[in-house]
């Protein structure tokens, strides 16, 4: 009789064991899916605020990268040609003369006087003289001159606008003792010329 009893609830107990067992391993798959939904939130958080912070880098770098860009292209536009004499095969005085000229003429367009010239050409000190020697001709200049101060302002403004490369090396002013608008000037420039 226990078995013919047992029998009418097998059914019963085998589905509801049945149930139980489809049950838990459905909560379990629920929690496991949860779980993994959880830990994707998580990484597209991270992800997300990795990529918030790389296009901030990004946008700083375009930001430079157009400054320098804007430097480059300020420095090229302000880049000046070296002189080019007319005559090929001169020695370095005679290639810088040409260039020389257009300076003592903006001496004399500013009406500076000049105490003394010494040129020394090829001077062993310049970086071009040093590197390039068959292609550069260099004089280095040393002037004294005499001038007020608006004159002189004028001729630093002009030498400013050169269209050819020069260096200017050193610019000593000390005003004259008797009238102060005075100046006596000593200037070092170096010339440049392609040879």
């Amino acid at each position: 009789m226990d078995n013919e009893k047992l029998k009418q609830f097998s059914i019963p107990i085998i589905i509801l064991v049945m149930t139980f067992f489809l049950l838990f391993s459905l909560i379990s798959k629920v929690s496991n899916n949860i779980q993994i939904m959880l830990s994707h939130r998580s990484n597209i958080a991270e992800k997300t605020t990795e990529f918030t912070t790389k296009q901030q880098k990004l946008e700083v770098l375009k930001k430079q990268a157009a400054q320098e860009a804007k430097k480059d292209a300020q420095s090229i536009a302000n880049q000046k040609e070296f002189y080019k004499p007319a005559a090929e095969g001169l020695d370095t005085e005679a290639v810088i003369i040409g260039e020389f000229n257009e300076i003592l003429e903006l001496i004399r367009l500013n009406k500076i006087k000049v105490r003394s010239m010494k040129s020394d050409p090829d001077p062993a000190d310049d970086d071009f003289v040093k590197s390039a020697p068959d292609t550069y001709n260099v004089a280095r200049l040393n002037l004294e001159m005499i001038s007020d101060y608006l004159s002189f302002s004028n001729f630093l403004k002009e030498l400013y606008k050169h269209e050819h490369f020069l260096d200017i090396e050193s610019v000593e002013i000390v005003p004259y003792k008797k009238n102060k608008s005075i100046l006596l000037i000593n200037f070092k420039m170096k010339l440049y010329a392609k040879k």
